[in-house]
Order: C-alpha cells, then sequence, then structure tokens
C-alpha cells in the first residue's frame, strides 16, 4: 500500500456513530493511502468517539461547529493538500491520487467533487442536479466579479480540498458561521487561485432529504443561500438548516 505524503484527510464530526463503520470502509479503500486521518469531534451525545476509535480513526476534539471543527483538524495535521470529508461522503478509492493530481496545477487553490445524493431505496437526482447547477449560478448571480476570476461554490457534500498555504492565509473558515462556511470560504480565497468541480463523483447520504422530503430540502438550501447571497443575517442561518441526526 502506498500513501500519498501531499493528502491529509479530516472529517469534522458530531454524533456519527451510526455512520463511521461505513465510512471507515471507504477510507481503508483508498489507494494511495492519505498521509493522515483525523476526526474533529464536536461533542457528540452517542458513541461516536469511541467508534472511530475502535475502528482505528485518529479523534481530536474542537468546539461545536463544522468551522472550527474543521479548522482544529487542519491546524493538527500538516500535509499541504487538506480534504475536508464529512462522515456521511464516500469517496472513490483513489479519491486521494484525484485530489493530489488537480493540486498538481499551480493554478488550482481549491476544488470539490460532484456530489451524487443516494439513499439506500433512492439516488435524488432533482437536488443532485440542482447542488451541481448552484456550483455555477451561485457565484454568477450573488458574486460576478468573482466569478468570472475563476470563483465557484462548493459545499461540504462535495469533499472539498484546498492547499494548505491558501487556506492559512485567508484564515481558514469563518468560526462565526453556523452553516455556508465553505461558500464563504470560496469568495475569500479567489484572490490566491482558482476554483474547480471535478467531473468525478462521491456519494453522499440522502438523510437531510428523506428527513425532510425532497421539494422541501430544496426550499431550505434556496432559502439559505439566498439569505447568504443577500449578507443577511449570516450568524442566525442555522436556524433555518435543522439537524436530523
Amino acid at each position: 500500500m502506498t500513501i500519498a505524503p501531499d493528502v491529509a484527510i479530516v472529517i469534522p464530526m458530531l454524533n456519527e456513530a451510526a455512520a463511521l463503520p461505513r465510512l471507515a470502509r471507504c477510507l481503508a479503500a483508498l489507494e494511495p493511502r492519505p498521509a493522515e486521518i483525523v476526526c474533529v469531534d464536536g461533542g457528540s451525545d452517542d458513541d461516536s468517539v469511541a467508534v472511530a476509535r475502535s475502528l482505528g480513526l485518529r479523534v481530536i476534539t474542537a468546539p461545536r461547529g463544522r468551522a472550527r471543527q474543521c479548522n482544529a483538524g487542519a491546524a493538527a495535521t500538516t500535509a499541504p493538500i487538506i480534504l475536508f470529508l464529512h462522515a456521511d461522503t464516500w469517496l472513490p478509492d483513489d479519491g486521494v491520487a484525484v485530489a493530489a493530481a488537480t493540486m498538481a496545477d499551480p493554478r488550482t487553490v481549491l476544488a470539490g467533487f460532484t456530489a451524487i445524493l443516494a439513499g439506500p431505496d433512492k439516488t435524488r437526482w432533482v437536488t443532485t442536479a440542482h447542488n451541481w447547477l448552484k456550483t455555477w449560478y451561485a457565484p454568477a448571480l450573488f458574486r460576478p466579479w468573482l466569478f468570472v476570476r475563476g470563483g465557484r461554490l462548493l459545499f461540504g457534500d462535495h469533499a472539498m480540498f484546498v492547499r494548505r498555504r491558501a487556506f492559512t492565509a485567508i484564515g481558514g473558515f469563518d468560526a462565526a458561521l453556523a452553516v455556508m462556511e465553505e461558500a464563504d470560504l470560496c469568495v475569500r480565497i479567489v484572490p490566491h487561485g482558482r476554483t474547480r468541480l471535478l467531473s468525478r463523483t462521491v456519494t453522499t447520504s440522502d438523510r437531510r432529504i428523506a428527513a425532510w422530503g425532497e421539494w422541501r430540502a430544496n426550499w431550505i438550501y434556496l432559502k439559505v443561500g439566498i439569505r447568504w447571497g443577500l449578507g443577511l443575517r449570516l450568524k442566525t442561518l442555522g436556524k433555518l438548516y435543522p439537524d436530523v441526526r
């Protein structure tokens, strides 16, 4: 088994005990392996920490909040490329190699996979298509001056990865944001290089859509996105995005 020294994987987690066994199987299948994998727990009420450690994963803790947890995970690793992976998102077996190859282009500082949302019963093609489209239409509508400079909007479901030097230069994720922290990062990183959405795919759990219903889920995503785009009550957007775990 080979190791990719340039890539670290950071996994923010909160009450993810049920998702971790499948995630661990996905991580074990990666070839090459990343140089580092760290799970960052934000104060889970279930057995997430114990389950993760029993599966051989390194676990650290951080204040609750995905932005804070991702920043802590980045600080706990050293590889020049940081891949932020949600516990319910599964990389292809060559995902680490794809990340390293993408960053071989010095013009690219941030990239992500195309996310396909699916569950045990169905694939959510409507939401998958909407998520793909908003990578382009959201920045074109709300930040057109950045769009023409190569800015695109990526989200956590995309298994986004970033150059450490650029991530550090902009101060990482904004810890004050409960949601849309990835979109905010995409906006602030534009001066450092271009953002890419890859044609290669990852699979992400459809658990939110299963809980909310597909049309309600897309309405929530749209409502949160529009308010973020207009700069309305950014620090309270998390109240519009209920947890389903």
